[in-house]
C-alpha cells in the first residue's frame, strides 16, 4: 500500500499511477480514493461502521494498492522496490509489512539453516550406518573373500559387486525417502487453509532438477559407506 500526502492534486495521480506500473517487478497498480477506502472501512467495521457518520473530514489518505510478480516477492525484492517508490515526492508512507516480512525473512534462513545442519548429521549418520551394514556382510563373507583372493582375484574384482550392491541401496533408499516426503507434502497442503497459501506465501514441492540431485547423493551415500568399510576390511584381510 502507498499512501500520498492530503495536498497531492487529482490530476496528477494518473501520472503517479503509470509511473509505478512501469517499475520492474510490479503486476497491477490500483488507485484508492480517500473516499472509497472510507466506504471499504465501513464495510469492514459493520456493526461498528456508525462511529464514523460523525466524522468532520475525511482522515484516510488517497492510496495506491500495488501487487508484484511471483518472480519479485522475495524480501530483497520488495525492499528495492518499496525504495524507488519512496523516492516519488508526492507519496507520504508505503507499508508492506516490513516488520513482519523482517520477522519471516529471519525464520526462514533460521530453518534453512537448521535443513542444511540436520542434513550434514543424518548424512554422516546414513554413511555409518551403511558402512556398519557392509562390515557385517563382509565378516560373514570372510572365507569367500580369502578363498577369491587365493585364486587370484583383484581387489577390484572383489570391490565392484558391493559397490554396485550399496548404489542400488542407496537409490531405492532416497525414491523410498522422497515418496514418503511427497505424501506428507500432500497431506499437510490439503489441511492448510488455501487462502493462507495463495497470496505471498507459495508452497512447492522440489524440482525435477532437485529431486534428481537429491537421488544421486543417495548414491553417493551409499557408495562412500561401502567405500569407508570395503578400505578397511581389505587391509585385514
Amino acid at each position: 500500500m502507498v499512501y500520498l500526502y492530503p495536498e497531492v492534486p487529482g490530476d496528477i495521480i494518473p501520472e503517479i499511477q503509470k509511473k509505478i506500473s512501469g517499475m520492474y517487478g510490479v503486476q497491477d497498480v490500483k488507485f484508492i480514493s480517500k473516499g472509497a477506502a472510507l466506504e471499504i472501512l465501513k464495510e469492514q467495521m459493520k456493526r461498528q461502521s456508525s462511529l464514523l457518520d460523525n466524522l468532520n473530514k475525511n482522515p484516510l489518505p488517497d492510496a495506491f494498492e500495488i501487487r508484484m510478480i511471483p518472480s519479485s516477492r522475495p524480501w530483497e525484492k520488495i525492499e528495492s522496490l518499496a525504495t524507488q517508490i519512496d523516492a516519488i515526492p508526492q507519496v507520504e508512507e508505503i507499508e508492506y509489512g516490513q516488520k513482519w516480512l523482517t520477522k519471516f525473512s529471519y525464520i526462514i534462513k533460521m530453518f534453512k539453516l537448521t535443513g542444511y545442519a540436520l542434513g550434514i548429521l543424518f548424512f554422516i549418520a546414513s554413511v555409518f550406518i551403511v558402512a556398519n551394514t557392509i562390515r557385517l556382510v563382509l565378516y560373514t563373507r570372510r572365507d569367500e573373500i580369502e578363498i577369491m583372493r587365493l585364486v587370484g582375484a583383484s581387489d577390484g574384482f572383489i570391490k565392484v559387486p558391493f559397490y554396485i550392491e550399496c548404489v542400488i541401496q542407496g537409490t531405492i533408499g532416497g525414491i523410498v525417502g522422497l515418496t514418503i516426503l511427497y505424501i506428507v507434502f500432500v497431506s499437510v497442503l490439503l489441511n492448510v487453509e488455501q487462502g493462507v497459501t495463495s497470496g505471498f506465501i507459495n508452497i512447492r514441492f522440489f524440482s525435477f532438477g532437485s529431486l534428481f540431485l537429491i537421488l544421486l547423493c543417495s548414491m553417493f551415500t551409499g557408495w562412500l559407506g561401502c567405500f569407508v568399510s570395503l578400505k578397511q576390511f581389505l587391509k585385514t584381510v
